[in-house]
């Protein structure tokens, strides 16, 4: 598996921090962020169980514009319309 780098969270150091990439192959998003406190995760769950599977995570909405430009590279690699 190949994973296309977009970037990590801009307000961090640069280590242990969310993450976004697209995986070359599939062209699916690939996030690395916080786990979800329990709070979080069960007003996740009043929607349906989360398989174990699974994780809820959060990325920080400073990080919109990575993910944004993941979308596209996402979308243009699996001719998604």
């Amino acid at each position: 598996m190949a994973l296309l780098f977009f970037g990590k969270d801009p307000n961090t150091n640069g280590d242990n921090c969310p993450t976004v990439w697209v995986d070359e192959m599939s062209a699916d998003l690939v996030l690395q962020g916080w786990k979800a406190d329990e709070d979080m995760e069960a007003e996740c769950l009043t929607d349906g169980h989360i398989p174990e599977s699974e994780a809820v995570i959060r990325i920080p909405a400073r990080m919109v514009p990575l993910i944004r430009k993941a979308c596209d590279e996402a979308e243009q690699r699996s001719a998604v319309q």
